[in-house]
């Protein structure tokens, strides 16, 4: 039986390698990107596949974006098998988006939490979704809670590393809020990978990347666990791994008492009912 599967950040990197495996396979891979040349030769691809691809242009560091993106989804999929969520784009300087919003932290997180739970009813209408936030989880970057969107002292590096933690927290609240039912929030570490790189470089951190390149496993790598985890997703409400070992969720880097903090503050921002 064919499934629906979401992927953000479907045009580049892992985001495509996943998406051509599922239409591959005779699924249907749902593409979110900025990218319509790269999303015209998947499209192409799919055509001659056993399965089919579909692709919704949006700029997912735009909130009023990424709200329409849900909603025409919702529109298009009643119901949807997971969603797999890997779009970001590093900065090495600061920048705001047009909502006021640090970009980073605008599309590596608040479009994760849009897509999280604005999907959650074609989630719940599929015989046991999935979501797989693609962040690297466990990483022990501290939260500055008075600064979270980077204003006093930004760094590329550290902003990307405190939004990934940030989605872990994202993933305890989702987990909290309805791990009794028949969704299940998975967060996914694929360690040093050779995807798009995307992103605005200055001249040293464009060389890092280039030797980083040269190094890295391909995407086509990461997807067979990704897969996994679509396929038979743990029992658990919250799972964590890096790549196919699990990690645990127990530790003070997952505390609820910092994500039902953070849950607080996103919904303030976002002007959503934090209950």
């Amino acid at each position: 039986m064919t499934k629906t599967f979401v992927i953000t950040g479907g045009t580049d990197g892992i985001g495509a390698a996943v998406a051509r495996a599922l239409f591959s396979r005779g699924d249907h891979a749902v593409v979110i990107g900025t990218n319509q040349g790269k999303a015209d030769r998947l499209i192409r691809e799919a055509d001659d596949a056993p399965g089919s691809a579909a692709f919704y242009p949006a700029d997912l560091s735009l909130v009023s974006n990424t709200r329409r993106t849900v909603s025409d989804l919702l529109e298009a999929y009643p119901e949807i098998d997971g969603l797999v969520m890997c779009a970001r784009y590093f900065r090495t300087y600061r920048s705001v988006t047009s909502d006021g919003f640090e970009d980073n932290f605008a599309l590596f997180y608040l479009s994760r939490v849009l897509f999280s739970y604005g999907l959650l009813g074609a989630f719940e209408k599929a015989d046991g979704a999935v979501v797989v936030n693609v962040a690297g989880p466990g990483h022990d970057t501290p939260i500055d809670w008075d600064d979270l969107q980077s204003a006093r002292q930004y760094d590329g590096v550290r902003a990307m590393f405190m939004s990934g933690r940030l989605n872990d927290l994202l993933g305890v609240t989702f987990a909290k809020r309805h791990g009794k039912g028949r969704v299940k929030y998975v967060l996914f570490h694929p360690g040093t990978t050779s995807t798009g790189f995307v992103g605005e470089f200055d001249p040293p951190t464009a060389a890092f990347i280039e030797q980083q390149k040269a190094m890295a496993k391909p995407a086509t790598a990461v997807v067979p666990p990704i897969l996994r985890l679509l396929d038979d997703p743990p029992q658990e409400p919250l799972s964590a791994f890096n790549m196919y070992d699990e990690l645990s969720v127990r530790s003070g880097l997952f505390s609820p008492k910092s994500a039902a903090r953070l849950a607080d503050i996103t919904a303030e921002l976002l002007d959503l009912d934090a209950k």
